[in-house]
């Protein structure tokens, strides 16, 4: 990660304090948006201008109203490319959905997402290198995510919750398009036969988990879809859906990545 200098930090707030926007601040100083917005609450909340650093109620804690459609679909993408982490300097976490420059409609559903779970919060785009991290930040990223854990995700087991599969079962085609949009594409195979190429249409889902892809394949199986799985050498990392009917039931509700 990027650290700033204390200089950095200063020249930012005296600027914030006389009335600069965020993002002009944040493009001045070559500062995440992100951070900027931190640095600001983190003061205002010194200064006795805000409540404090704390998260407006959760839907878990305090049972305030959850997009759970949103949800379902931030959760498949949490699943596949997304991370939680507490850099140091920052007592609240953040999640960040990593989104590859080749799809910036995926990058405004993600955001999309973010915003419909976490309406009350700041949700920024992080710049890296071929990608962006989509980010927000928020104490309650546990309690909405509580298969963040320590490692890899698939070195750890990933389960979901009562609460969540009751969500994922209401909501099947957000989940799964979360994940396809996050670790899945659509393509287009091509076989010889007889002497003639026939082209189709095909869907994979590549994940190293074991318990990801079961949590796949067996909402595909919830909605109807046929899948079989390939492996990548000897690990069978790859589901494949590949039959006319189930093509054009992920056609219908999914699509490629744009």
């Amino acid at each position: 990660m990027e650290f700033h200098s204390l200089e950095v930090r200063q020249a930012a707030l005296s600027l914030l304090r006389s009335g600069a926007r965020n993002a002009d601040v944040a493009r001045q100083l070559d500062v995440p948006l992100g951070t900027i917005g931190y640095w600001k609450h983190q003061d205002r909340a010194k200064r006795g201008e805000c409540p404090g650093p704390h998260d407006p109620d959760c839907p878990r804690c305090d049972g305030s109203p959850l997009d759970e459609q949103a949800y379902s679909y931030l959760l498949g993408l949490y699943l596949g490319d997304g991370h939680i982490s507490r850099y140091s300097g920052h007592q609240v976490p953040n999640l960040m959905i990593t989104c590859g420059d080749s799809w910036p409609g995926l990058m405004d559903s993600a955001e999309q997402a973010i915003r419909r779970v976490f309406p009350f919060n700041q949700v920024c785009r992080v710049r890296r290198v071929g990608c962006h991290n989509i980010k927000v930040y928020s104490k309650h990223l546990p309690c909405l995510f509580p298969q963040h854990g320590p490692g890899r995700k698939h070195e750890r087991r990933i389960v979901l919750e009562g609460w969540q599969q009751e969500i994922v079962d209401a909501h099947p085609w957000a989940f799964l398009r979360g994940l396809i949009h996050s670790d899945g594409c659509r393509i287009t195979n091509w076989t010889v036969r007889n002497g003639k190429r026939y082209e189709y249409p095909r869907y994979f889902f590549t994940n190293k988990s074991d318990d990801i892809r079961r949590l796949c394949t067996d909402t595909l199986t919830k909605v109807g879809v046929e899948w079989t799985v390939l492996a990548r050498g000897v690990d069978p990392f790859n589901v494949s859906i590949a039959r006319k009917a189930s093509v054009a039931l992920m056609d219908a509700h999914i699509g490629p990545k744009y």
